[in-house]
């Protein structure tokens, strides 16, 4: 080593150069460190209300068992007749959206407006098909129509109860936990290369005492759930406010959107749209124009049309026209595995199919979307879905919670308080081309996912500003 006129040392020509994996691991470590420690909360209480959500479906069937059930019948009310015995109950003619019962056993649900409850939830009236008896009526809220009880746990775990600005929470814990996951998956691999025993990396060490066994587990738990974490990152961040507006528009530019259904009704038009079945439905409506038989609004005859063309889903939602330029809409419900999610319109004067979409058709990353989705709500395969959800969020908490132990276990000895962050001293091998790098993708990163950018330059600001407190106490002392 040589020393300038100040007394710096600097690296000789002959001084070798440090190896990647020794700086890679050093910079790796510190931002696992500093994520770990201040965004753990978040991601703890992701998880911990995930967990709750989880098991909300199966809940959610017990404490509405008395309106989602009903004596098993082999007879049925048209759907009309269920609508009337609604629209009677409610003191209104004008559904939003009627969910026909899906078995027998199961209950009709018709939807209406109501201005007293928030946004994207609506009033259902639930009705026993069998008999019209009014079950009871609760808010519903979403496209998966959740009741009360699900939708307070789905809020917790999306904005803790606070509405908009909650949801900074859970777009910060799914902003770093694909970097926690990637991050710990390369740590992990380096300590996995320096054991005698491989098998010791994937499994938990038996052995050893305090921070070395918290390790092992924190770090082989870690490895098993890398792609869970993946999964429930980028999942999460299509729902988050800012990141999500980010992920809509390149999906939007590179036409993985999921298509949508047309419900205007073009004036004096009678052709279909949709292919041959199509066609065959403009033509029956045609003939019961000619013949001066205009088919009637009905709930019963939309569906029958609707099934003839693409629907043959048990779980349906029907919405019906607010107006005379407006289609009538049938969509399938089915989220569970195999996806049904076909959707058709129609001309309820003349049950004319003005459109459909089909999901055979959609893009291929518009149906993986779909697919993640269903899968983070536990709805993609059912009960066996939904314990594994558990079971992870199970296993998150337990990482963050043994992150926090490891910090403490690595004090000073006779010390108190926490331990000390990772060494800084094989920073300054760091490479000028790779902190160049490392900017301009931390910069890529933080314009896409705004809170990741935002939250890593706390990060730094912290870590200059602990390294000028650690300078100014060494200087004292050496005073």
């Amino acid at each position: 080593m040589n020393t300038t006129s100040a007394g710096t040392a600097v690296p000789s020509a002959a001084s070798p150069r440090p190896s990647t994996s020794t700086w890679l691991y050093a910079l790796l470590r510190r931002i696992h460190f500093y994520a770990g420690i201040l965004v753990a909360p978040f991601i703890f209480i992701a998880a911990a209300s995930g967990a709750l959500y989880a098991l909300a479906p199966q809940a959610e069937k017990m404490i509405y068992s008395h309106v989602l059930t009903a004596p098993e019948s082999t007879t049925r009310l048209s759907l009309d007749e269920q609508v009337a015995a609604a629209n009677a109950y409610q003191g209104s003619d004008k559904p939003v959206a009627v969910r026909p019962a899906v078995a027998p056993g199961t209950t009709t649900r018709i939807m209406y407006a109501d201005e007293s409850l928030p946004e994207s939830t609506y009033r259902a009236v639930f009705i026993d098909p069998a008999k019209g008896q009014v079950l009871g009526d609760y808010p519903v809220y979403g496209s998966s129509g959740s009741l009360p009880f699900r939708t307070w746990v789905s809020n917790l775990h999306k904005d803790l109860q606070l509405g908009e600005p909650g949801r900074i929470y859970s777009e910060l814990a799914a902003s770093w936990l694909w970097v926690l996951a990637l991050g710990g998956l390369v740590l992990w691999a380096q300590r996995a290369r320096r054991m005698k025993n491989k098998r010791q990396a994937i499994l938990p060490s038996s052995k050893g005492r305090g921070y070395l066994r918290t390790l092992s587990r924190h770090s082989a738990l870690g490895f098993w759930l890398v792609l869970a974490m993946l999964f429930l990152s980028a999942t999460g961040l299509t729902w988050s406010t800012y990141a999500g507006e980010n992920v809509s528009q390149v999906r939007q530019a590179l036409s993985w959107t999921t298509p949508s259904i047309s419900k205007e009704l073009q004036p004096g038009s009678s052709s279909a749209r949709g292919g041959e079945h199509a066609d065959h439905s403009s033509q029956t409506a045609q003939t019961q124009a000619d013949s001066g038989a205009a088919a009637a609004v009905s709930y019963d005859k939309i569906l029958s049309t609707a099934r003839g063309i693409n629907i043959d889903s048990a779980s349906v939602e029907i919405r019906p026209a607010p107006d005379d330029h407006t289609a009538w809409v049938v969509r399938e419900l089915k989220r569970s595995y195999p996806t049904q999610a076909d959707s058709v319109a129609i001309n309820g004067g003349t049950l004319e199919v003005t459109d459909r979409t089909d999901f055979e058709d959609f893009p291929l990353p518009a149906k993986l979307t779909s697919w993640g989705i269903a899968l983070h709500m536990g709805l993609f395969l059912g009960i066996a879905n939904q314990l594994a959800l558990f079971l992870v969020a199970l296993a998150l908490m337990l990482m963050c919670a043994w992150g926090y132990i490891m910090w403490w276990q690595r004090r000073p000895k006779g010390e108190r308080g926490l331990g000390p962050a990772p060494s800084r001293s094989s920073l300054g091998q760091v490479p000028l081309w790779a902190w160049g790098l490392t900017a301009v993708f931390t910069v890529a990163l933080g314009l896409f996912i705004p809170l990741l950018g935002l939250s890593l330059l706390v990060f730094l600001l912290l870590d200059a500003l602990l390294a000028v407190l650690a300078g100014k106490r060494g200087a004292e002392k050496a005073g």
